[in-house]
């Protein structure tokens, strides 16, 4: 379980996070929304301790990730898998060790031939096997997004986090992602955590919803609660969303 509580979080004179409070059960698969810039992706980073906030608290499983050690944190981080907004691969790196790379930099004692395995275990997951010797420039956006989601994965982590996961990506490559998200949840039994401002998206991937607007979260609930409330905010959300 996550549980976020009186976040926030400044840059300069921008108040980004404005009193979050969310609890994130264990197995679900959420959804964070809001439009560009209203700090869904900052959210994803304070839970992980990539930034720190300026006040409140974030506890994983009972712990407060705000109030650990260096040592700690990384121990915590060891339960995520992050999908970064563009995958984030490794240019100069094949696909075999962008994958990898968490094992090998976090010292996780698999020999080469455990490591062999696990990757390309985690590349057929995602419907990629065989290409373990390909660089980014050889992958189109989608398969770049699979890899990323393939080294999210290596460490067989209790919560994972999308962040954007389909933008960039035609109807056809987005409506993919969304069905692996979708399945791996189910498969694996992990907690999903999706950012997203894709309302296509949240109908494939998410049990809940959460919207944040103006620093603070405006709604919590399902999608068909979230399409049948009267609320202005939510109703032009929706609009621009094209749904």
């Amino acid at each position: 379980m996550i549980e976020i509580k009186n976040l926030h979080k400044s840059f300069g004179g921008n108040k980004v996070l404005r009193g979050i409070d969310l609890t994130i059960n264990t197995g679900e698969s959420i959804a964070i929304i809001g439009k560009s810039g209203c700090g869904k992706s900052i959210l994803l980073k304070n839970i992980v301790g990539l930034i720190m906030p300026d006040e409140g608290e974030i506890f994983v499983d009972g712990l407060s990730v705000n109030n650990l050690s260096k040592e700690k944190l990384y121990d915590i981080r060891k339960r995520f898998g992050f999908l970064f907004q563009g995958a984030a691969l490794f240019d100069s790196m094949t696909v075999f060790e962008n994958v990898s790379l968490p094992l090998v930099e976090n010292n996780y004692n698999f020999t080469e031939e455990e490591i062999k395995k696990l990757v390309e275990e985690k590349l057929s997951l995602v419907g990629l096997p065989g290409t373990e010797n390909l660089k980014p420039s050889e992958l189109s956006g989608g398969m770049k997004k699979r890899v990323g989601l393939a080294r999210a994965l290596i460490t067989n982590p209790k919560y994972i986090l999308y962040d954007e996961p389909t933008t960039g990506l035609d109807p056809v490559t987005s409506d993919s992602i969304d069905e692996l998200i979708k399945e791996l949840n189910t498969k694996m039994n992990v907690t999903s955590i999706v950012v997203t401002h894709d309302i296509f998206s949240v109908q494939k991937t998410a049990e809940r919803i959460a919207m944040i607007h103006e620093g603070k979260i405006h709604f919590v609930g399902n999608l068909e609660e979230m399409l049948q409330i009267n609320d202005p905010i939510i109703k032009n959300f929706i609009k621009r969303s094209g749904l």
